[in-house]
């Protein structure tokens, strides 16, 4: 892994002059995404855009840990890995609760040694009719899942990445957090959050960790089954790639901000939405919002 400087002083003294930039040698253009050696950490891992994360990463030479609530899924994905020669295992896991996060990064590390990249992709938002439909618990779960969970694991693994030198941490957003709608509200606030916590998460743990997120718009994963398609389609017209996000083409932005292709690249939101955020309208009264894959069952 390519390392950044240790202190405020080599910073300032290694930034490069034009002359500096023109003379350095530059090679294959694959190796910045070569993932050989690293271990990726990608919590809701097992359906979705997570499962198509841990492929990726995969394909690309890393070790990856499937995280999510059910051990039987993770382990089900870790074998389908392991039976194609790549190193995996799966690990159950509550992102909302915080005494399971310690345990988690703790057996990670005693199992792989390390970790280089985190992807905190694991999600829930539930439905309901009206705002004063929402329970205290409900928000309290959503809030929990989203942002808190998030946080704390980003807070464990981010030390011991600096401690290690390097490392790679990716927040899964959502454009909900800057185009929230009626029915989305305290998942939209916990995106919004993650986003705010991503950039303070970049100076924390600057110089040696980058920290990111990824903005999804809306993608064909399992929880478009429940869209009103005709519905969408319309309002997909005013998208100025006219469709929804197939699930693989998150693939190469997680890729991007995990590997050196990013190594100037921190504090960021990379959004991913077929310009979506721009133009979608509300979602309009019982109309599923497009948003990006969640777990959105019972905890």
């Amino acid at each position: 892994m390519s390392r950044s400087p240790t202190n405020q002083e080599d910073t300032v003294l290694t930034k490069p002059t034009d002359t500096h930039t023109a003379a350095r040698p530059f090679g294959d253009a694959r190796d910045l995404f070569d993932m050989s050696g690293r271990v990726a950490v990608v919590t809701g891992g097992t359906r979705g855009l997570g499962l198509v994360m841990v492929h990726a990463f995969a394909s690309a030479g890393a070790d990856v840990v499937v995280v999510s609530r059910k051990a039987d899924a993770c382990d089900e994905v870790a074998a389908t890995l392991c039976a194609v020669g790549v190193r995996a295992a799966g690990y159950a896991c509550h992102m909302g609760r915080w005494g399971e996060l310690e345990p988690l990064v703790d057996g990670v590390y005693r199992d792989f040694g390390r970790i280089d990249v985190l992807v905190n992709n694991a999600g829930i938002s539930p439905r309901y009719d009206r705002l004063t439909d929402v329970t205290e618990e409900l928000f309290d779960k959503v809030i929990a899942v989203n942002l808190k969970g998030p946080f704390r694991l980003a807070a464990l693994v981010g030390e011991r990445m600096v401690a290690d030198g390097g490392g790679a941490i990716i927040n899964v957003s959502s454009t909900g957090a800057v185009r929230p709608t009626s029915d989305i509200v305290p998942y939209a606030a916990a995106k919004a959050g993650v986003n705010a916590m991503t950039v303070g998460l970049a100076h924390a743990f600057g110089p040696t960790v980058r920290v990111n997120a990824v903005m999804p718009g809306p993608f064909l994963t399992t929880i478009s089954h429940a869209w009103d398609m005709e519905t969408f389609r319309e309002r997909a017209r005013t998208f100025p790639l006219r469709r929804a996000g197939a699930s693989d083409e998150i693939a190469g932005a997680v890729l991007y901000l995990a590997s050196d292709a990013s190594t100037y690249t921190t504090g960021s939101v990379l959004t991913v939405d077929g310009g979506a955020q721009w133009s979608m309208a509300g979602t309009g009264e019982g109309s599923p919002s497009p948003s990006l894959e969640v777990d959105s069952s019972p905890r």
